[in-house]
């Protein structure tokens, strides 16, 4: 890392908190305002991209905070897995801005929740990438990789809904829209996915030209 260990650990602690807290509150609230069971009730929260991007941007602040030098530490501090999770939070917060924000109107407690996710979780992680992640070893190679979890997530969601008949987000729902403009939808996430890859192995490369 390009900063003193306590800075890091004291932006990672603060973002651990904040991150937790929001999933935490966000799977309160849709347990309490379910219309389903429980149990699928869980299972839905799961499904959402939004919520898998947050706990890995939690994980990851986690370990940096409390057990840098452990195993997972290790781990999740590899420039390529922290930009893969920088890539992912990106795009969680600018669908949102663009797509999901004027579909509703959250209230209360849920449009804290909501604003803690989608806005001030993906700017945060943002800033600690540019902050402290090490950029110059950054490659090319690494961009298709880091477009397997999207992919997956697509994939999964949509043959779950084609059995349970319940899509996450209403740019996925088959239903509604048919498997045309769905994988249509789907093509312009991957490369909005793809987009933010290059954006950030980009300025790797311009910061290992400016270094040299």
């Amino acid at each position: 890392m390009n900063t003193k260990p306590s800075g890091i650990r004291f932006f990672s602690a603060t973002g651990a908190i904040v991150a937790w807290s929001a999933v935490i509150l966000q799977l309160y609230l849709i347990i309490v305002n379910r219309t389903v069971s429980v149990p699928e009730t869980l299972l839905r929260f799961f499904t959402f991209f939004t919520i898998l991007c947050n706990i890995l941007v939690a994980i990851c602040f986690t370990v940096f905070a409390f057990k840098p030098g452990s195993e997972k530490g290790n781990f999740f501090s590899r420039p390529g897995v922290l930009s893969a999770v920088a890539v992912y939070i990106a795009v969680v917060g600018i669908v949102y801005q663009l797509i999901l924000r004027p579909l509703w109107e959250p209230q209360g407690l849920q449009m804290i929740v909501d604003e803690l996710l989608h806005s001030v979780m993906p700017a945060y992680f943002i800033l600690f990438w540019f902050l402290f992640v090490p950029k110059l070893t950054l490659r090319w190679q690494q961009i298709l990789p880091w477009l397997i979890f999207p992919l997956c997530y697509l994939i999964i969601i949509l043959l779950r809904g084609a059995v349970a008949g319940y899509y996450p987000y209403p740019f996925v729902n088959v239903t509604k829209l048919g498997y045309g403009k769905v994988f249509l939808n789907c093509g312009i996430v991957l490369i909005a996915f793809l987009f933010f890859s290059v954006l950030l192995v980009g300025i790797g490369k311009l910061s290992k030209k400016a270094s040299d």
